[in-house]
C-alpha cells in the first residue's frame, strides 16, 4: 500500500477555522467599536462612519444592534478599525 499523505483533521463543527493573516479573526464587534470609541471619542467616530447611531445619543448597545443589521455600515467600522490598527503599528516604529 503506498504512503499516502495524511491530511490534517478539520475543525469540529461551529469551531472557528484557524486564520493567521485575518486581522479581523477572533475580535467581536463590542471590543472593536470599544477601541474605534476609546481612539477617536463618539464625535471622531460620527465625522468617520456618518450614521446616527453614533451621533445622536450614542451608546456601545444601540451601535451594536443597529451594525449587526446594516451590513455596509459593519464594513466601514470593519475598515476603520484595520486602518487604525495600521496606524498603531506605524506610529510604534
Amino acid at each position: 500500500m503506498p504512503d499516502t499523505p495524511v491530511s490534517p483533521p478539520a475543525p469540529p463543527s461551529g469551531a472557528p477555522a484557524h486564520q493567521p493573516r485575518n486581522p479581523l479573526h477572533g475580535v467581536r464587534l463590542d471590543a472593536m467599536l470599544e477601541a474605534l470609541v476609546a481612539a477617536y471619542g463618539w464625535l471622531g467616530l460620527a465625522e468617520r462612519v456618518p450614521v446616527r447611531c453614533f451621533a445622536i445619543d450614542p451608546s456601545i448597545g444601540s451601535s451594536l444592534k443597529f451594525l449587526r443589521r446594516t451590513p455596509w455600515a459593519r464594513e466601514k467600522v470593519e475598515g476603520l478599525y484595520l486602518f487604525m490598527l495600521r496606524e498603531q503599528k506605524r506610529a510604534e516604529r
